[in-house]
């Protein structure tokens, strides 16, 4: 019995570590096609990948709306527009302009659409 509760939380932080490593490699190649959008460094970007999930989590628990850009409607994607901009307000090192925050929930979804990861 021991065993299978050490394999469900190792499954548990693998789980974890491969969502936070697909969810950089979204946002810094999100950040990298946007105009506007600027990330400089690995911390960082790690750290604004843990803030962007924490704000996405905080929104469908206090609106009911999750803050995906595509498949959401407009409100998924004026959110995820929001939590992109105010993300800079948490990160040092992490710079967008609100066009930039626009254009960056555009090509988010679509990488998000692409990169698989987020369903596992």
């Amino acid at each position: 019995m021991a065993n299978f509760n050490s394999r469900a939380e190792g499954y548990g932080i693998t789980h974890f570590i491969i969502r936070l490593v697909v969810g950089a490699i979204v946002l810094g190649v999100t950040a990298a096609l946007t105009p506007g959008f600027t990330i400089s460094g690995i911390w960082p970007l790690l750290l604004a990948t843990v803030v962007l999930a924490v704000l996405d989590y905080l929104a469908l628990k206090l609106l009911g709306v999750n803050a995906t850009p595509f498949g959401r409607g407009i409100a998924g994607f004026i959110l995820a527009a929001v939590i992109i901009y105010v993300t800079q307000f948490f990160i040092v090192g992490y710079n967008v302009t609100l066009v930039g925050s626009i254009i960056g929930a555009l090509i988010y979804g679509i990488i998000d659409a692409i990169i698989p990861g987020k369903s596992m």
